[in-house]
């Protein structure tokens, strides 16, 4: 179990003393153990997931209204054209 201690800590880049391999090998040991049990479970009818709950998103259709303080909104900007924000151009 000592080897796999050292290796689980050369993967996660963690410098461990020699009393620290010989703490985490019985805690790995049993970590790996109940992993295990996990393993002997039958989980062919169990459909895969990615939450634990249904998640659905709520949306909602989009729709264009006209904004009633575009000259408030437009004196906040360093340049304007056309009630749009001028910007440097990035992409050449």
């Amino acid at each position: 179990m000592r080897i796999d201690v050292e290796h689980v800590a050369k993967l996660a880049r963690l410098g461990l003393t020699d009393e620290e391999k010989k703490l985490f090998g019985p805690q790995l040991s049993a970590i790996l153990g109940y992993a295990e049990n996990l393993n002997q479970l039958s989980t062919g009818n169990v459909l895969p997931t990615s939450h634990a709950i249904p998640i659905k998103n709520v949306l909602r259709e989009d729709k264009v209204i006209p904004c009633a303080n575009v000259d408030d909104i437009m004196a906040n900007a360093p340049d304007e054209a056309d009630h749009m924000f001028r910007v440097p151009r990035i992409v050449e």
